[in-house]
This record gives C-alpha cells, sequence and structure tokens, in this order.
C-alpha cells in the first residue's frame, strides 16, 4: 500500500531486531520495510549467509535507507545482545525449557515499559528455514509466539517483523497517518431550525397521512437526527437538500 511522506517526522526508535544467520538479502530489505513502517530503526544481523552489505537487500527496502545504512553485523547471538538488558526470542515451536511464553500484543506492551523505564530491549528472529536454535532462545529472557494456524505455522522473517513491530507501536502512543476532519457539532437552535424545515417540506408534499398520526412520524423523524449527532457542516448540507426538493417541487408545479 503506497503512502510514503517525506514531509513527514520519521519515527525511528523502539527494540532492537535481530536477525540470527539470515540466508537472502531480500528478506532482509522486506525486514528493514516492515520495521521503517512501524518507527523501529535498529537492525543487527548474526552472520548472515550472503556477507553484508547487500544491494538485493537495498533494493527491496523500499527506500528504508536509514536502516539498511545503520546495520550491525556481529559473528555471534552473544556479541549482537550484548548490551541489551531484556530480550524476547520468537519462535513457533515448543521448547522444553522454563521460560514465559506471551502473545505478540502482551510482549509489545512489556517491551514498551521497559523500554520507557530505559532499558535497552531487543527481539530475535531465527533463520528462514528452521527458525531459532533451542541454546539462541535460552540467550532470551522470554518467548514471543504467534497465534497462527497450528497445520501452517511457519512465516517469513519479515512477515514476524512486521507483525511484531506493529504490535510495538501499537501498545505506544501512536497516531493514525490520516485523520478524520475537524468538525463542529451543531447547536440546539441549528437542529430545531432543521426540524422545522424539514417537517415544513414534508407537510407541503403531503408526507404526514394520516393526519392522526403527524404527532408520532414527527417524533420518529426527530429521534433519527438526534442519534446521528450532527455537526453544524451536516445541518446546513441537509437544509441545502430539502431546499432543493423544495425548489424542484416548486418548479415542477410552476411547469403545471
Amino acid at each position: 500500500m503506497a503512502g510514503t511522506d517525506r514531509r513527514q517526522k520519521l519515527i525511528a526508535d523502539g527494540p532492537v531486531v535481530v536477525l540470527v544467520n539470515p540466508q537472502l538479502g531480500e528478506n532482509i530489505g522486506a525486514t528493514a520495510r516492515a520495521m521503517a513502517n512501524f518507527g523501529l530503526a535498529e537492525l543487527r544481523l548474526v552472520s548472515p549467509r550472503d556477507g553484508w552489505p547487500s544491494e538485493t537487500a537495498r533494493a527491496n527496502a523500499a527506500k528504508a535507507d536509514h536502516i539498511i545504512d545503520a546495520v550491525q553485523v556481529f559473528n555471534t547471538l552473544q556479541q549482537a545482545i550484548a548490551d541489551l538488558n531484556f530480550v524476547f526470542a520468537t519462535t513457533a515451536r515448543q521448547r522444553e525449557m522454563l521460560k514465559p511464553v506471551r502473545g505478540p500484543r502482551e510482549a509489545a506492551s512489556a517491551l514498551q515499559a521497559r523500554h520507557k523505564a530505559g532499558e535497552r530491549v531487543g527481539i530475535l528472529f531465527g533463520r528462514e528455514r528452521w527458525g531459532l536454535e533451542s541454546v539462541e532462545v535460552a540467550l532470551a529472557d522470554e518467548i514471543v509466539t504467534f497465534p497462527v494456524n497450528p497445520a501452517f505455522a511457519s512465516l517469513n522473517i519479515a512477515q514476524a517483523v512486521l507483525l511484531m513491530s506493529y504490535e510495538w507501536l501499537a501498545a505506544g502512543e501512536a497516531q493514525l497517518p490520516i485523520h478524520e476532519p475537524p468538525s463542529t457539532p451543531a447547536r440546539r437552535e441549528e437542529l430545531f431550525g432543521l426540524f422545522e424545515h424539514l417537517e415544513s417540506a414534508l407537510e407541503i408534499a403531503n408526507y404526514f397521512r394520516p393526519a392522526a398520526k403527524r404527532p408520532t412520524m414527527v417524533e420518529n423523524l426527530r429521534t433519527i437526527l438526534h442519534k446521528a449527532q450532527l455537526s453544524q457542516q451536516e445541518i446546513h448540507a441537509l437544509r441545502g437538500v430539502v431546499a432543493a426538493l423544495e425548489g424542484r417541487k416548486s418548479r415542477s408545479r410552476g411547469r403545471g
């Protein structure tokens, strides 16, 4: 989905994303793009199979060059996470180790809390084919896993990063990139004016039949308009519609 706006302030914060032995430059680039979408900025690679730098990764990063340019490469996972205070490991496999297991939303909230407290936090993602080894998961504090189809639990690295990046931003004080246009709620007198205008036009059109039901019909119409919680702009628009219908009715009578 297109939507890059270089005039907007770039969000660049959050947990460190660590890819362990990534194999394809395409996936590294797609990871950088996913991170940039949701405000993460620091990407670390542990022994990428095809080395670094990678023009394939840059081409697939969709101009997330600030992430690609700042990538750090390490020989071991221990080195890559040495400066972090707290680390989540992502996995879809059952592990025989006593570590807390959280879903992505809960994990993101925990990361936000620690990040705001000044801790350096990170998330580990494994290889394309088989993920993280148990010895690598053992280096993390907790496990995060995704609620996926148990019969098809394999996620592409970039997809997994995208999910965690989204939950990270959603758990914070994120603002949507597009907003509802500001509107001023209508005053009671404006709403009453619409009632009178509409009811007058309907009276001329002989809408209130039978006459004995007029009070109930008026009450129902007013209830509908009350529920709409109309703004000033909407009141003006509706009165314009009524006026246009009145004018058309008058022209029809004139031609007749």
